[in-house]
């Protein structure tokens, strides 16, 4: 990390993860510090385009003379530090984390999650039948996209998009308390009355599908979404000369969503709601 013009540059800093010792730039955090050493540090609320939240806790580790498993994502590296990632007690924390999403919530179409629980164990049978579950049924109330909060984890990451994070617009929060906490448009409305701009900034960052575009959901629905078939392209948005960044989805020669790159220096992930949703004409007959 370079420090502003006459000041000095600040020093790295070196820890020890899982027994081998890595050095990183001053500012990083654990979990910098965990993928410069190699280790592979399961996230769900974390995105390298957000400010973290703490929320998930799947990314906990263990960190000697600490009391408690500390969060990965936003944990300070500091000089010395000796971390352990995948010691019995943040493997037990994780599975726990892990089965109890299982649990509550359809993770279907959230791939990485199911391959976390595999990884760590997690045996969401094992828990009554009767246990809660969000059970809401899919809110469809325009043509760009739905939201199935039966998939819904409350990382808080379309939140944050929405807010100040990105977009400003602040359409969408966490509302009620405990197994009542769910993500809601102000005073429950729906989507196209609320201040919702469309952007879908909050879909590009939903680590479980149930924010989604219409066009993928219908397909879904038809027994048509093929995935493992579709070509991604990257290119750059046609509206306006701001040049951001695409990544065009295709199945059967058609664009079925489009996405845009995390690590571009324009668009950081984010885009508006002409990039995201305006690119019907090109499949116009």
């Amino acid at each position: 990390m370079t420090a502003p013009p006459g000041q000095p540059d600040a020093v790295p800093v070196s820890l020890i993860v899982d027994g081998a010792e890595v050095t990183v730039p001053a500012g990083s955090t654990i979990l910098d510090a965990c993928t410069a050493s190699g280790v592979d540090t399961p996230t769900i609320c974390f995105a390298e385009n957000l400010t973290p939240v703490n929320a998930c806790r799947v990314c906990v580790v263990e960190l000697d003379g600490s009391r408690t498993l500390v969060p990965s994502c936003s944990r300070p590296a500091e000089q010395n530090m000796v971390v352990s990632t995948d010691s019995e007690r943040v493997r037990h924390s994780r599975r726990m984390v892990l089965e109890f999403l299982g649990t509550a919530n359809d993770l279907s179409e959230a791939p990485d999650i199911v391959a976390m629980s595999e990884r760590y164990g997690a045996d969401v049978d094992r828990y009554p039948d009767a246990a809660a579950r969000v059970d809401e049924p899919v809110k469809v109330q325009d043509n760009l996209y739905v939201r199935d909060y039966d998939k819904c984890v409350l990382c808080y990451k379309c939140v944050d998009a929405c807010g100040e994070e990105a977009q400003f617009t602040f359409a969408i929060a966490v509302a009620g308390r405990g197994f009542d906490a769910r993500i809601s448009t102000e005073f429950d409305v729906t989507l196209p009355d609320s201040a919702c701009v469309y952007c879908g900034n909050c879909i590009g960052v939903c680590p479980t599908n149930a924010l989604q575009f219409r066009t993928e959901f219908d397909l879904r629905q038809a027994g048509e979404w093929r995935e493992e078939d579709q070509s991604v392209t990257r290119t750059v948005c046609s509206y306006c000369g701001v040049g951001c960044n695409l990544e065009l989805h295709v199945q059967d020669d058609q664009i079925v969503k489009v996405t845009s790159p995390a690590d571009h220096s324009v668009t950081h992930g984010h885009l508006c709601i002409k990039g995201r949703f305006g690119w019907s004409y090109v499949n116009s007959p």
